[in-house]
């Protein structure tokens, strides 16, 4: 019966007491037709409890009472058993799935469950997640000097033919085979009052999202969900600074002229002059993460 017990744990999680997945694998191990007697002895299931098993085993159709006396049992063979199992299963999930939709609210307030991260480690983890779980198509925009498991990730769907439209802020270039990295550039030369803001955004195949910012450059507050609606605002803005940055790689001497080194001139500051932005002569700056 030892070499068993793994059997025994599966049908357990499939709702079996402890007794029944005991009886019910001791009838297969069973060469004949057996009794409760026999049963308990083989199995360990005490006698008291052998009997009442094997009726509650009979009544669901697992286990068959034989005619005569002493009444002998035999299991339902597996194959059937599963077969069994399956079908009650999917019953109860149809059953459940039209109970819950009928209990969905007409109207009023819907609400979306988004999971929340603290620290770099789980940003990151979850970030490589995505990436790695990525099949079509991913954006990215990575602010952050020690993102380098995001890199390799990156590079990984890469190879596996995942376009990747990338945003950094990294002075080093990255070659993508199947999409674009695209540096930011249209702040250098100037720092902001808050520069040291660092951000990660990765948006996976249209559903899958995660946002991540740390203001201070080192705390760390982040939400990621599988969420078409807040996928695409992360998409949207992503795209949209691509979309500026090729602008800027493309007619920047336009640009300056027209709103000033590091297009600071599109900034508007705050009343106190909070956001104004410094010329720093020499010095990169960053974009103030929104």
């Amino acid at each position: 019966m030892e070499r068993s017990l793994g059997i025994i744990d599966h049908l357990v999680e499939l709702g079996f007491s402890q007794y029944e997945a005991r009886a019910y694998v001791g009838l297969l191990e069973a060469s004949e037709p057996t009794t409760g007697y026999a049963l308990s002895n083989l199995t360990g299931v005490p006698q008291p409890k052998v009997y009442e098993t094997l009726r509650r085993l009979a009544r669901k159709g697992v286990a068959v009472m034989l005619n005569g006396e002493p009444a002998r049992f035999v299991a339902l063979p597996p194959s059937q058993l599963l077969a069994q199992l399956d079908a009650g299963f999917r019953r109860r999930l149809a059953d459940a799935e039209l109970a819950l939709l009928r209990m969905q609210p007409t109207a009023g307030a819907h609400y979306r469950v988004l999971d929340t991260l603290d620290t770099w480690t789980a940003v990151e983890g979850e970030a490589v997640r995505l990436l790695d779980e990525a099949v079509r198509h991913a954006y990215v925009s990575v602010n952050y000097e020690h993102a380098h498991a995001t890199t390799d990730a990156i590079a990984r769907a890469d190879a596996r033919g995942v376009r990747i439209d990338l945003l950094t802020f990294s002075a080093e270039a990255m070659d993508l085979v199947h999409g674009r990295a695209v540096r930011h550039e249209s702040t250098e030369g100037v720092i902001y009052r808050h520069h040291q803001a660092r951000h990660l955004a990765v948006v996976a195949d249209s559903t899958k999202v995660l946002w991540a910012l740390a203001p201070d450059g080192g705390a760390w507050d982040a939400v990621t969900a599988d969420d078409a609606l807040l996928a695409a605002a992360i998409k949207g803005y992503v795209r949209h600074d691509l979309y500026v940055q090729q602008i800027v790689a493309e007619f920047g001497p336009a640009l300056s002229t027209r709103y000033g080194p590091a297009l600071e001139q599109l900034v508007m500051p705050s009343p106190e002059g909070a956001s104004e932005p410094q010329r720093a002569s020499g010095v990169r700056g960053r974009r103030r993460s929104a």
